[in-house]
């Protein structure tokens, strides 16, 4: 096939990172029969950053077990250990890396930089930590990461009493000029663009002198399982988190206890796996899968069968089974999916190949991940002859026969995943960064090469 080169699109959430010669790309592969595969992914990315941070602020050294080991975590390691945080890899029990040993610092200390990267649990849950540092700390990341919203961390610790320095930007690059103490209190945000405002600050507040009420000032908040994931791994280690109505929590001030923690797989990063089945045909099986999680990949169980496909539990197996052509093969769906933004990219890969028309509501703020979602799902799917529209808080997508050509992942994971689930049904698709996956999962493609063999 004939690979088709670069050209400077209409949408450019890349920004002033813009390529000049064409790249090669990773060729998808199309698969040939249908599947029968068993495999299993690496540990949560919200899980193990939660859980660094709140060991990084424990009495004592916790222990990680199954940690996840990519850009994302490895960058929190980084930015925790700037602060004086310490960290040791362990000989681990699973197939994908080490176990990690975290001890607190005695005293944490500025005077440094922190990398975020694109991750958003880093620019987002540190920043506090740093509050509670001696000395300045400076936060940057990506070209990317500066259009990332951050109102709700600037605006949050400023309100606290926090001495921070952004150019009344609102966006990184920032400094935190930390003197040790936050004395906390009662405090009021708008964490309509990111629950993970809510989540920085609660995974701190045990540390401040007067502890923690926040209250959410903004008409909707999305993602609200994160910030249960958030309040059930605090949970875990002692803190109880009030919530005496919706929108509010109060977290008292006091001690995060040192606990040695098992890692769940990510839920999230088996989406892709769990669709590959729908489209290719046949059946999938994630192992591990937990009895109960608070993590928002846990809603496959009850979103693939929207589009017809066969879901089972037995015991710690999920399996997936594409509905065969006697049912009608992929069904269209109307979703609201404010809840679970973070699977949107790789749902709206299968409802391209629905037998109607799919809609997706309830994930504007999805815009302001790693990439403007909606519009970069739009351009790629429509760039192979597809017809997606873009909604105010959404997208259509009506299913037409789709061509090779070229697939941009954005420096975005979900959006290579998802290029790599249409290239199962479309010979010829070429993302242009695979790389981009080692974000939340470097395995990927070895296991989804092992998913077509």
């Amino acid at each position: 096939m004939q690979i088709t080169p670069y050209s400077e699109p209409e949408f450019d959430p890349y920004g002033d990172a813009r390529r000049t010669e064409p790249d090669p790309g990773w060729l998808a592969p199309t698969a040939s029969r249908p599947l029968q595969a068993t495999l299993s992914v690496p540990g949560s990315k919200s899980l193990t950053n939660r859980e660094l941070v709140l060991a990084a602020l424990a009495e004592g050294p916790s222990v990680l077990r199954a940690p996840l080991w990519s850009r994302d975590s490895e960058l929190m390691i980084e930015a925790l250990s700037a602060l004086g945080v310490g960290f040791e890899r362990l000989p681990g029990r699973g197939g994908f890396g080490d176990d990690l040993r975290v001890t607190p610092a005695e005293e944490l200390l500025g005077s440094t930089t922190v990398d975020c990267g694109l991750a958003g649990t880093v620019m987002r849950f540190v920043p506090p930590v740093a509050a509670l540092a001696l000395g300045p700390t400076t936060f940057d990341g990506d070209e990317a990461a500066r259009r990332r919203p951050m109102s709700g961390v600037i605006d949050g610790l400023k309100g606290l009493g926090v001495d921070l320095d952004d150019d009344r930007r609102g966006t990184l690059p920032f400094t935190v000029h930390g003197t040790g103490r936050i004395a906390g209190g009662a405090l009021e945000i708008d964490a309509s663009a990111s629950s993970q405002f809510v989540s920085g600050l609660l995974l701190s507040a045990p540390r401040f002198e007067q502890g923690l009420d926040l209250r959410h000032t903004g008409e909707r908040l999305p993602s609200m399982p994160h910030i249960e994931m958030t309040v059930a791994a605090l949970a875990r280690r002692g803190v109880v988190v009030e919530s005496p109505e919706p929108g509010r929590w109060v977290v008292a001030p006091g001690p995060i206890a040192a606990v040695d923690v098992d890692i769940e797989p990510d839920l999230s990063n088996a989406a892709p796996f769990l669709a590959a089945a729908l489209v290719a045909g046949g059946e999938v099986t994630i192992t591990e899968w937990p009895d109960a999680t608070t993590q928002v990949g846990a809603q496959l169980e009850t979103l693939l069968p929207r589009f017809g496909a066969a879901v089972e539990r037995s015991g710690e197996r999920l399996t997936v089974r594409a509905p065969g052509a006697a049912a009608g093969g992929i069904r269209a769906v109307e979703l609201d999916l404010g809840e679970a933004g973070e699977l949107v990219p790789n749902l709206v890969a299968i409802a391209a190949f629905a037998d109607g028309p799919s809609t997706f509501t309830g994930i504007g703020h999805i815009r302001h991940h790693e990439t403007d979602r909606l519009a970069a799902l739009a351009a790629e799917l429509n760039g192979l002859g597809g017809r997606v529209t873009e909604l105010d808080d959404g997208l259509l997508v009506e299913p037409v026969p789709l061509h090779e050509g070229a697939w941009r992942a954005y420096a975005d994971h979900r959006m290579a995943t998802s290029g790599a689930i249409v290239g199962l049904a479309v010979p010829g698709v070429v993302i242009d960064d695979i790389a981009s996956t080692g974000k939340t999962l470097p395995q990927f493609p070895e296991l989804w090469g092992g998913l077509l063999r």
